[in-house]
C-alpha cells in the first residue's frame, strides 16, 4: 500500500512523472488553474469558448470543494476526519464522503486478497522512522508494527469510527487522491464542461485526450487515449524510503512485483486503487481482480 502524511510527496513525483497530456486537436484554447490538492501539485484544463470571468469562478469553486475534501482526507490537517480519527481511534459523524470511500476499499481489499490495506500505516510510519534514524526495522519492530495492522481492526457504521486496539492508523494516500480527481470532475460536468483534464494526483479526462505514461525517470512507456475515463498510474521505486519503495506488502512480506503499474477506469479512486493493489499482485492474481472491475483495464505493466 502507498503511504501517507509527509509521504504525500512521493504520490506527487509520480502522477507528474506518470502522465502527460496534450490538447485535443483542434480544441479552443484553454483555461488552465494550477494549485495544491493534498499536499501536492494539481492541474484542471477546461478546453472551450470559456470566459475568464467564468474560468475565474469556476476555479474559486474547485478551490472550495479541494479545501472542503482535504478537511476530510489530509493526513498535513490535524484537524481532518482521517488525523482526528488516528490520533483518538474514533470518528463520530464521519462525512459520507468517507464511508463512501472506505466502502470501496472494502471492496478492493476483497479483491486483492487482503493487499490493498488502508490499515497498513503503522508498518509504513515505523519502516519510515528506522530509515530516518539511518537503521534497518529490527525484527521485534517489524512484528509489533505489522501487529497493528488489519483493515478488519475498523469497525465501521454511518454513526462512527472506531478501531479495535491501541496503535491503529489508516492512510486513503493509495486512493484518495483518486477520489478527490473524482469529486473535482463531477463539479465540472455539473456545470456544463464537457472537455476537461483533470489532475488531481490522478487523472481523469472529459472528451479525449491523449495521454502518454512514463515511468519515474521519464521514460515514455505507453501511449493512449482517454476518452470520458480516468487512469492512475503507481511506481513503487519512484521515490524510495531507507532503499526500500513507498508501496508496501501489509503482510510484511514480499517487496512489489512490478516497477511501474498503469490502469484506467471509469473512475479515478477505483483506478488508484487498483494500481496500488496491483503492483504488489503477480499478472494471475491481478488477472483475476480485472475480472472484478470489468470497466477498468490494464494499461502498462513494467
Amino acid at each position: 500500500m502507498t503511504q501517507p502524511a509527509t509521504r504525500r510527496r512521493f504520490l506527487t513525483v509520480l502522477a507528474s512523472t506518470a502522465a502527460c497530456a496534450a490538447l485535443p486537436a483542434g480544441a479552443a484554447a484553454p483555461h488552465v488553474w494550477s494549485g495544491r490538492a493534498m499536499g501536492a501539485d494539481a492541474r484542471l484544463t477546461i478546453s472551450g469558448g470559456l470566459t475568464e470571468r467564468e474560468a475565474r469562478a469556476t476555479f474559486r469553486a474547485v478551490e472550495r470543494e479541494l479545501a472542503r475534501l482535504e478537511r476530510i482526507f489530509s493526513l498535513y490537517d490535524s484537524g481532518s476526519q482521517i488525523a482526528r480519527l488516528n490520533r483518538t481511534g474514533v470518528l463520530r459523524a464521519p462525512a459520507p464522503e468517507l464511508t463512501e470511500l472506505l466502502a470501496l476499499c472494502d471492496r478492493l481489499h476483497e479483491v486483492s486478497g487482503g493487499l490493498f490495506d488502508p490499515a497498513v500505516q503503522p508498518f509504513w510510519r515505523a519502516r519510515a522512522e528506522a530509515a530516518a534514524q539511518g537503521r534497518a526495522l529490527s525484527e521485534p519492530d517489524r512484528r509489533a508494527s505489522i501487529g497493528r495492522v488489519g483493515w478488519q481492526a475498523l469497525q465501521r457504521d454511518p454513526a462512527e469510527l472506531r478501531f479495535i486496539g491501541a496503535g491503529r492508523a489508516l492512510t486513503l494516500n493509495g486512493i484518495a487522491q483518486g477520489y478527490i480527481t473524482d469529486r473535482i470532475a463531477d463539479l465540472l460536468r455539473a456545470r456544463g464542461f464537457g472537455t476537461v483534464l483533470v489532475d488531481m494526483g490522478e487523472i481523469a479526462a472529459g472528451g479525449r485526450w491523449p495521454v502518454g505514461i512514463a515511468a519515474p525517470g521519464g521514460k515514455l512507456v505507453e501511449r493512449i487515449t482517454l476518452s470520458d475515463r480516468a487512469l492512475a498510474t503507481s511506481a513503487p521505486r519512484g521515490s524510495m524510503i531507507g532503499g526500500q519503495g513507498h508501496i508496501v506488502d501489509p503482510r510484511g512480506k514480499t517487496e512489489p512485483l512490478h516497477e511501474l503499474v498503469s490502469v484506467s477506469a471509469p473512475s479515478a479512486a477505483v483506478a488508484d486503487g487498483l494500481s496500488t493493489a496491483f503492483c504488489l499482485m503477480p499478472k494471475p492474481s491481478i488477472a483475476a481482480s480485472l475480472a472484478r472491475f470489468p470497466e477498468a483495464r490494464l494499461e502498462a505493466l513494467v
